[in-house]
């Protein structure tokens, strides 16, 4: 049994590789009971500023595990800032203690800062990275990825950079005419805070995870960022993982019918 929670399907690819019994947390998080059973509980997730989403940290607090091994997976595209041992630390504080904890090395979506068409033309050795923890998690090897000093500067550096910006900083962009009325945006956000008026899509920011899943997704780039500190390096090219589709991800975080 994993859970997991994507924005551009690296995390969703990760998690098939892992278990067949997969759910998604934007959709869990709406049941009135959060109660599991299983041999072996996961979780798999990206990391923003090193840290899990804080709808995955929601879905945990709310959540009641009955398992003999509750694993976490953390996907992320260039430095993990020792996310690890951050995803420990959250975990023991609601009274969890996983068994396991790694990261895998993927393409980096977050776009204010890399370029996707670089990324993508990284050998990243994504399979290599998840045959090793399959085995691991196969054997139910007890194991938290350690932090390196570097890795702690690395995060103390990034919490020093955003100490003074506006908590919904990442999450500031802005809808263009370019908008076409399509709904996809709407329908692959995990927090449901995109709804179509007049045929033009409404960001309200309610929830906003800055999983960039919207803009993404968006077939018209009709998605930009306000003002942030930073500009794209590459504002023509956009990511999803190429094992899975479209469809995929509105299942995974379709949130429209939400009550």
């Amino acid at each position: 049994m994993i859970f997991y929670f994507t924005g551009t399907g690296n995390s969703l690819y990760v998690a098939k590789q892992l278990d067949d019994e997969q759910y998604s947390i934007p959709q869990v998080l709406s049941l009135k009971e959060l109660h599991f059973a299983a041999e072996k509980i996961g979780i798999v997730c990206p990391v923003y500023g090193h840290e899990m989403p804080g709808m995955v940290k929601e879905f945990l607090q709310k959540a009641v595990f009955e398992t003999t091994y509750f694993y976490i997976v953390l996907t992320y595209g260039n430095r993990h800032g020792g996310a690890a041992e951050l995803a420990e630390s959250f975990c023991i504080s609601i009274g969890k203690k996983p068994d396991y904890i790694h990261t895998v090395l993927m393409v980096d979506n977050f776009l204010p800062v890399f370029d996707m068409e670089e990324q993508t033309a990284i050998d990243k050795k994504v399979e290599e990275q998840l045959a090793a923890i399959k085995t691991e998690i196969g054997s139910k090897t007890v194991r938290i990825q350690k932090a390196s000093e570097e890795d702690k500067n690395i995060h103390n550096g990034y919490l020093a950079r955003v100490k003074s910006m506006p908590e919904t900083i990442w999450a500031d962009y802005v809808i263009t005419d370019k908008c076409i009325g399509c709904g996809i945006c709407t329908r692959v956000c995990p927090a449901g805070c995109i709804h179509l008026e007049n045929q033009h899509a409404v960001n309200t920011k309610e929830g906003c995870q800055a999983c960039y899943a919207c803009i993404h997704a968006c077939p018209q780039m009709a998605i930009r960022f306000g003002d942030i500190p930073m500009k794209e390096p590459n504002p023509g090219a956009r990511y999803r993982n190429p094992n899975i589709t479209l469809t995929e991800l509105v299942k995974a975080n379709d949130r429209t019918n939400k009550e």
